[in-house]
């Protein structure tokens, strides 16, 4: 299936997405496929989700937000200390771009991703909860200053040089950039899955947001299974996708 190229007009610069489009005339129901990372990008080549939604008769947006590599260290630097929120605006501007374009449809808009990108899911359908009809998150951060000390020191390391710190040392940050203070403003349904032995994004804090889920009323499922940060084994993989499509069949309008 085609990849198009767009370049949006971000708050930091143009924001480039990679666009693919169902049979038929939109709007279409549309996912905003969302990378993890953050150092990494999307990019021109086959992904099995993308295809898979695709094939459902949804439009799939993929944008390299401020954080991705490739488009030189100035873009790529550009997180630190407001970690998540700068790459909500680049995905905000991308998803106002999709909906004036006539490509998606505003009432029909899915957030989507896994690891980082499931930690901007949540982020994001909490900070605009306006623009989100679902939300699906895989592995997510979502309790930031649990995550960090349950996480590898590797990665604590690179959330201090990220925030600027520790929780202890700039705990307004983390706590402005965690998906677990905005809870109560989530108005999507929200899908998470996650790994029980996961050492990058660790279950309790996961945990911690569900709980705050189930609190405040709002609706969502969880799916955990045996593994770690996400599964090698493709039946895992599959499975993982279906259960994705079936949350999306039974909430979206």
């Amino acid at each position: 299936m085609p990849v198009e190229d767009a370049w949006v007009d971000g708050p930091g610069g143009a924001v480039h997405a990679l666009v693919q489009r169902p049979a038929g005339v939109g709007p279409f129901p549309t996912v905003f496929q969302v990378h993890g990372g953050p150092m990494a990008h999307d990019r021109d080549a086959f992904t099995l989700a993308p295809a898979a939604w695709v094939d459902h008769g949804f439009a799939v947006v993929r944008i390299n937000y401020r954080g991705s590599t490739g488009y030189g260290q100035e873009w790529q630097d550009a997180l630190r200390h407001r970690m998540g929120l700068i790459e909500l605006e680049d995905i905000a501007a991308v998803r106002a771009w999709a909906v004036e374009s006539g490509l998606a449809d505003p009432a029909r808009l899915v957030l989507a991703g896994g690891s980082w990108g499931g930690y901007l899911t949540l982020l994001g359908l909490g900070v605009q909860p306006e623009l989100w009809t679902l939300g699906l998150a895989a592995v997510p951060v979502a309790d930031y200053v649990t995550a960090y000390h349950g996480e590898m020191e590797a990665l604590k390391a690179v959330d201090r040089t990220l925030f600027g710190g520790a929780p202890e040392e700039v705990p307004e940050r983390y706590a402005a950039s965690s998906p677990i203070t905005y809870v109560e403003a989530v108005r999507a349904p929200v899908y998470i899955s996650a790994g029980l032995n996961d050492p990058r994004c660790p279950i309790d804090q996961i945990e911690n947001y569900v709980q705050r889920l189930e609190k405040s009323g709002k609706t969502h499922e969880i799916y955990r299974y045996e593994a770690g940060h996400g599964s090698m084994v493709n039946a895992e993989r599959i499975r993982q996708l279906r259960l994705e499509l079936e949350f999306v069949a039974r909430h979206l309008p």
